[in-house]
């Protein structure tokens, strides 16, 4: 995802969701993943009043530059698309400048930003709000190309079904799964939800026991993080109507809807966590 599509996702409530991060990512690495694949405009718009661009615009653009053989001032004349390359060389060299003098990656990779992808991990059992709003004419190009993409999937998954007692774990292998109890295998999903990837960082296998000091870090800070908590789910409990002691009919209902969170007919990892603690601290 570009980062400046991001908004589109992130301010959906009905989604959970976790972002990668420009502050926890290498400098030396960002910048490969930018030469690699480099976040660009799939539309340039022409400038126009109101948000959204509607005509496509294809006029040269020209930057002033210096003639390398008189060394005269010149003007060179560049697509968009060639500009935007141009411009990501010169914030890639000012970005290794700042590195090489020791600022922080934190500082460091907000020159990059414009021409970085992101990954986006949602977990979600409400899609129609986003689905109405994105997958629209008046979206930004590149959060409908995405919303559409994910609509694709959508079409062409088969789901597994859990029961009460089965967790939706991302990134815990099926490995992990037969090898350690179910609360490890929840604490790690935090963890790695957390840098969403199964991966480090620094792009390596994750050690167990890394991921939990993380999983300690995160749950047990104060104040709590718990975003990354709220991916891990266990269907809840469909209780059936049935008449009450006094006569009284008692409709169809979830057994634990105040642990569901934004979630429908799952509880959530997040709501559990939380009542712990308030339990705790009663």
């Amino acid at each position: 995802m570009i980062i400046e599509i991001n908004d589109g996702v992130m301010y959906d409530r009905n989604l959970s969701r976790n972002a990668s991060s420009s502050r926890a990512i290498p400098v030396s690495r960002l910048i490969e993943d930018i030469l690699r694949d480099t976040a660009m405009p799939i539309h340039w718009g022409k400038n126009q009043r109101g948000m959204q661009a509607d005509e496509e615009h294809r006029a040269p653009i020209f930057i002033e530059a210096i003639d390398e053989q008189n060394l005269k001032p010149c003007f060179l004349e560049l697509s968009p698309e060639e500009a935007w390359i141009l411009a990501r060389d010169k914030a890639i060299k000012i970005a290794q400048a700042f590195d090489e003098s020791g600022y922080h990656k934190q500082v460091v990779n907000r020159l990059l930003e414009p021409f970085a992808h992101i990954s986006v991990l949602v977990s979600a059992t409400e899609w129609d709000n986003f689905f109405e709003l994105r997958d629209h004419k008046d979206a930004q190009p590149e959060i409908q190309a995405l919303a559409i993409a994910l609509k694709n999937a959508f079409a062409e998954s088969v789901p597994d079904q859990l029961r009460p007692g089965e967790w939706h774990l991302p990134f815990v292998t099926e490995y992990e799964r037969e090898w350690l109890d179910l609360p490890t295998q929840i604490k790690i999903s935090v963890a790695r939800c957390a840098r969403t990837s199964y991966l480090t960082h620094e792009g390596k296998q994750p050690l167990v026991h890394k991921d939990l000091q993380l999983y300690h870090d995160l749950v047990g800070a104060r104040p709590l993080h718990a975003s990354p908590a709220e991916h891990q789910a266990t269907p809840d409990v469909r209780v059936p109507g049935q008449v009450g002691p006094y006569g009284e009919w008692r409709v169809e209902h979830w057994q634990a809807p105040e642990l569901h969170g934004n979630f429908r007919g799952f509880i959530q990892n997040r709501k559990i966590i939380e009542r712990q603690i308030y339990a705790r601290a009663a």
